[in-house]
């Protein structure tokens, strides 16, 4: 599966959060293919997720059919591991 953590310029935050995804998806026994992407690239991605903050979330909500997951704490890995139960939840085929 096909997975951003996305910020604005895709190389500070969303390395973090990035990182904080690899263990959670790598914990959960769920192969996951993680990558950082700038705001203005992930508008036109079409990845099975996307990870980022609430100030940006609305932004990619208006600009792509990929569900949009919200982060307030990137290194939180409880958190992470939430918003990820909740795509996986919501995505159970």
């Amino acid at each position: 599966m096909e997975i951003l953590a996305v910020c604005g310029f895709g190389v500070g935050s969303s390395m973090v959060l990035k990182m904080t995804l690899d263990k959670v998806f790598k914990e959960l026994g769920v192969d996951a293919n993680v990558q950082t992407m700038d705001l203005s690239s992930a508008k036109g991605a079409k990845p099975d997720a996307i990870f980022t903050s609430k100030e940006i979330a609305k932004d990619l909500r208006n600009s792509t059919t990929s569900p949009v997951y919200e982060v307030e704490k990137y290194m939180d890995k409880q958190e992470v591991k939430s918003a990820v139960e909740k795509f996986i939840n919501e995505n159970k085929k």
